[in-house]
């Protein structure tokens, strides 16, 4: 039951995260307010700091030279305000900086790639994870040409 009520929590927790994505268009990556982005490498875990309250992270893991994005979760008081957003620009231009490519698992991550294609080139080809390409609309016109352009780009 435990498991079961988790799995509940987190799914609801990445719904709400992708509807405040969707909210603001995808050049729109900076929160309302000035954040301090933190990693905290002993924890795996980027933070995302309102003064001394974390309002938001980012956990990760480092497999095989990769950084394996886990999962993300903002405080519900501080969401429609680009939090999500701005953590995960800032968190993917310091793996940019540091050489690495990225594994995706958290499928919050994988819909700001989605809608911020700039971070395409840092999923790992072999290992791109299970939420690096989200699920779309099948009602979506041109479904198969942005699948293959998509492809196509990471080739």
């Amino acid at each position: 039951m435990t498991i079961d009520l988790e799995a509940a929590t987190r799914e609801e927790n990445n719904a709400a995260l992708i509807a405040a994505l969707n909210e603001t268009s995808p050049s729109e990556v900076e929160s309302s307010w000035v954040l301090d982005v933190i990693n905290d490498a002993e924890h795996g875990r980027w933070i995302a700091a309102l003064g001394a309250e974390a309002i938001g992270e980012l956990q990760y893991r480092f497999v095989g030279g990769r950084v394996v994005l886990l999962t993300t979760w903002v405080d519900p008081a501080y969401r429609h305000n680009r939090v999500a957003a701005e953590l995960m620009a800032r968190v993917l231009n310091e793996i940019r900086e540091s050489g690495k490519k990225i594994t995706v698992i958290c499928p919050v991550v994988g819909r700001f790639i989605a809608r911020n294609p700039e971070y395409l080139d840092l999923i790992d080809k072999v290992h791109p994870g299970a939420g690096a390409y989200p699920p779309r609309k099948t009602a979506e016109v041109g479904r198969d040409e942005e699948l293959t352009a998509f492809e196509n780009d990471m080739g």
